[in-house]
């Protein structure tokens, strides 16, 4: 229940939020805005993703006490890049700040810097929280960080409207909770084992650098993607792809991150308790549970958008966000099950190198879709690019996991079961699309939410009724998933 909390905390104000920060900012300068952000999260990325992976992968509440050189060597490899980081930041400030002003080119890089390091700080503490099934901690790391991001970044774009300094409130937020927080999130004091701690790095980047160089193409692939936009219709259609995709791409992944938070711990501990077998059938099984909660996320959100456009989406933003919305959402759905259904395969197998070969597919397909489409549909060809790039690095890598001696066996009934739930669900609210916003929104959620639910409580879609029935018999053993 925790995690679920703790996702509803963080969808609703990221979102709020980002509607707030377009509002305060304007189109133009929020396409710079989300153009710096794309890029902090590409740093980010780029410097400390691979030793949050590892730290999902390899940390647990039973390392943490017997185990304890791996927290040592994830908080001085943290320590040492976060301090080149800052060293960084720094000077790029002391240029920005003393000559350009907050709008020149280097503040942006010194904002940027800053909020880099606050997400790479703030997702490690809570992949630790995660590891150590400590749900009140986690919750309570979120619910700070976006109390805290929501009331400095909306002060920021309000006082001092520029991007520099709201991507500075975005990293002193998550550092702050951090810092607030820091007790419950420390280990039991240990010896501190220094002949271990180049092994011990040395199995973080064998695992984890493979899957950063996948998440690095796909950051790039979004970041050169605004900056295409940017390039060929300006900033302020950056800034209307710029919310589209954020919103819609918030959408499935914050769900997917709630369910990746649970889930791929859970293959953990069946391989930590029962061995390799039982923890790729989780995977598996796993594999089916994402399908069936984003698969009608999808289509909900698609059902609601031309709602969701009339009545929170600023005047500015009308139109192109609901058109770039319904370009962006296929592609992203393929990248939300590439990351929670796709790689969990490869990570629990600590063999990841087929993520980097599927994120090179997608590249060289987006890069084809941006030489040909952008010159004869504009904007809107620069989204169909990242979509067809997207889906075509979520079948290459699906025909790695499902073909050949080692492929998984996917329950195929119940993801066909979940396909055909949400299509129903699609054709039964297609109608109501177009009412007025308030009167679509009192229509649409809760029928779709209804007869998705009762078809998933009929046919034990993805067993998820046979999970919700042993939720409420607690003396009960249910196996997660």
């Amino acid at each position: 229940m925790a995690v679920i909390a703790a996702f509803v905390i963080n969808a609703g104000l990221n979102f709020v939020l980002g509607l707030l920060i377009a509002q305060l900012l304007g189109p133009a300068d929020f396409g710079r805005f989300a153009l710096a952000t794309t890029g902090a999260v590409v740093l980010n990325t780029v410097l400390f993703e691979w030793l949050r992976l590892s730290a999902t992968r390899f940390y647990s509440g039973r390392v943490r006490v017997d185990e304890p050189w791996i927290r040592h060597g994830l908080d001085r490899a943290y320590l040492r890049i976060g301090l080149l980081l800052l060293g960084a930041a720094a000077l790029c400030g002391a240029f920005g700040f003393g000559g350009d002003g907050a709008g020149g080119r280097e503040a942006v890089l010194c904002g940027t810097g800053l909020a880099a390091l606050g997400i790479g700080v703030f997702d490690y503490h809570a992949a630790l929280a995660r590891a150590r099934f400590d749900g009140k901690l986690y919750l309570g790391l979120v619910a700070v960080k976006n109390v805290l991001a929501f009331i400095l970044m909306a002060a920021a774009a309000w006082w001092l409207p520029q991007p520099a300094w709201v991507l500075a409130a975005a990293g002193l937020s998550q550092l702050a909770a951090v810092i607030l927080l820091r007790h419950p999130l420390r280990d039991p004091a240990m010896p501190f084992e220094r002949p271990r701690l180049t092994a011990t790095w040395g199995i973080f980047a064998r695992y984890g650098l493979p899957l950063i160089a996948a998440n690095t193409a796909y950051q790039c692939l979004a970041f050169v993607n605004r900056g295409a936009i940017a390039g060929h219709a300006g900033f302020a259609e950056a800034g209307y792809f710029a919310l589209a995709a954020d919103v819609t791409s918030r959408s499935l992944m914050t769900l997917g991150t709630a369910l990746d938070l649970l889930l791929f711990q859970f293959a953990v501990q069946a391989e930590e308790q029962h061995g390799r077998a039982a923890a790729e059938a989780q995977v598996a099984e796993n594999a089916g549970t994402v399908f069936a909660l984003l698969a009608p996320c999808a289509v909900g959100f698609w059902a609601v958008l031309p709602a969701l456009q009339g009545l929170v989406v600023p005047d500015a933003y009308r139109g192109p966000f609901e058109r770039y919305s319904v370009a962006l959402m296929p592609g992203l759905f393929c990248l939300a099950m590439m990351f929670y259904a796709l790689n969990p395969v490869f990570q629990i197998r600590r063999r990841t190198l087929p993520v980097i070969a599927a994120a090179l597919v997608g590249l060289a397909v987006n890069g084809a879709g941006l030489l040909l489409l952008p010159a004869l549909m504009g904007g809107m060809g620069v989204a169909l690019a990242q979509t067809l790039g997207l889906a075509a690095a979520a079948l290459w890598l699906g025909w790695r996991a499902l073909t050949g001696s080692e492929r998984i066996a996917l329950p195929w009934g119940q993801i066909g079961a979940a396909a055909l739930a949400c299509g129903a669900m699609g054709l039964a609210l297609a109608p109501f699309r177009h009412l007025p916003p308030a009167a679509a929104l009192a229509v649409l959620v809760p029928a779709g939410a209804a007869l998705y639910g009762a078809l998933v409580w009929i046919f034990d879609i993805a067993g998820l009724r046979r999970q919700v029935v042993a939720r409420m018999r607690p003396n009960r053993t249910i196996a997660a998933g």
